[in-house]
């Protein structure tokens, strides 16, 4: 492994604002979230067409802070747009570039313009681009992707980025590769996920875009499928339930709000609502830890807590006294995404680990059995 510490500039695309951060190693040298005017963004067809106004406001932060692009060694962006491919880190090529620019992956998000904006800067200084563990990071083992409807199979949309960096940092800590261990990781702030991870392979979660598992503050979560066609037949749209999945469900259906130190706060002084609809979160999330406790068989080397929720002590306390009997539960309030996306790169450009192609073809179509 190569001594350099490289330096690498970080894009992180979200629906009004850009972070943005530059690594030298594993030291952060600047960050920042520039946002965006909504009313300059709504004047683009798409979100692709944002990327020139997106560039320059990003180029404008980085010349005040006295950032020469020139020193960067390579430029990461998340990964939005593409089909679902296994985790790791990707050279950014065309196929990539015409997939996040089409949103290949049928989600118009402005993740997809992170490649986009990091081959442009790359292309410029004649360094290389990546992404790393895009957004539709699929390495589901068979299993888990059945459903009992033919034809119908098993999706994942979870915080891959962060959930494999939490888990990779938490293999280090006790002197293994992430490739080495076995850890159930949970990803808890306004969309919470949880997945299996199997010796450094995410093989099973929940697809948290589709409407499974656990309530969150703005998503629905697991509902019975004749429950939700009671809802549409007592006269709500598709669209509403579409958007329960990732926008409206959960803490905003139930209470009209997703702060949930504010639903904390109402259930501490007697708001029998949100003392009910917290509790039964953390019930739910105990729940489904446990379910990816049996897809590893109960050989789980630790129960790794990651996001913004995770800085509430009532939260950790209660994943500790519902889930520690199966493992050791570690909690790392926040979210490593920037660092994630710059370990990644160093990882390839220091030769720890091989870059991948992105091909444009999904990691599963079907299996043969089933097709006509």
């Amino acid at each position: 492994m190569a001594d350099k510490n490289y330096r690498i500039l970080v894009i992180n695309p979200g629906s009004t604002s850009t972070k943005v951060g530059v690594f030298e190693g594993e030291k952060e040298l600047f960050s920042k979230t520039v946002n965006h005017d909504a009313s300059k963004l709504a004047e683009f067809a798409g979100v692709s067409e944002q990327m020139p106004y997106r560039k320059e406001t990003i180029l404008e932060a980085l010349r005040e802070n006295d950032i020469d692009l020139s020193t960067i060694d390579a430029f990461v962006g998340r990964g939005g747009g593409l089909l679902p491919i296994p985790g790791g880190t990707y050279e950014v090529n065309d196929v990539m570039l015409d997939h996040a620019f089409r949103g290949a992956n049928g989600i118009q998000h402005p993740a997809q313009l992170g490649s986009q904006l990091a081959h442009g800067f790359a292309e410029e200084f004649g360094k290389r681009a990546f992404v790393v563990n895009p957004p539709d990071t699929d390495e589901l083992c068979d299993d888990a992707r059945m459903t009992g409807i033919k034809g119908v199979y098993r999706n994942v949309h979870l915080h891959a980025l962060n959930l494999k960096e939490t888990a990779i940092r938490h293999a280090k800590s006790m002197g293994k590769r992430y490739e080495e261990c076995n850890f159930i990781v949970c990803h808890i702030g306004g969309g919470i996920s949880i997945s299996a991870h199997r010796q450094g392979q995410m093989i099973d979660g929940y697809d948290i875009v589709g409407g499974e598992g656990m309530m969150a503050p703005t998503r629905c979560g697991g509902v019975p499928v004749v429950e939700v066609l009671n809802y549409l037949d007592a006269g709500h749209s598709t669209d509403e339930v579409r958007k329960m999945n990732m926008k409206t469900g959960g803490f905003v259906d139930l209470l009209g709000t997703s702060d949930a130190i504010e639903v904390t706060e109402r259930a501490a002084a007697g708001d029998e609502a949100a003392r009910r609809t917290w509790s039964a979160m953390l019930y739910q999330i105990n729940k489904y830890i446990g379910s990816m406790a049996t897809v590893l068989g109960g050989k789980v080397d630790g129960i790794l807590l990651g996001g913004g929720m995770v800085h509430n002590d009532e939260l950790v306390q209660s994943i500790k006294d519902g889930c520690e009997w199966i493992a050791p539960v570690s909690a790392y309030p926040g979210e490593f995404e920037l660092e994630a996306m710059a370990a990644g790169a160093i990882r390839v450009l220091s030769g720890e680990e091989e870059p991948k192609s992105y091909t444009g073809v999904p990691a599963f179509q079907g299996f043969d059995c089933f097709k006509d």
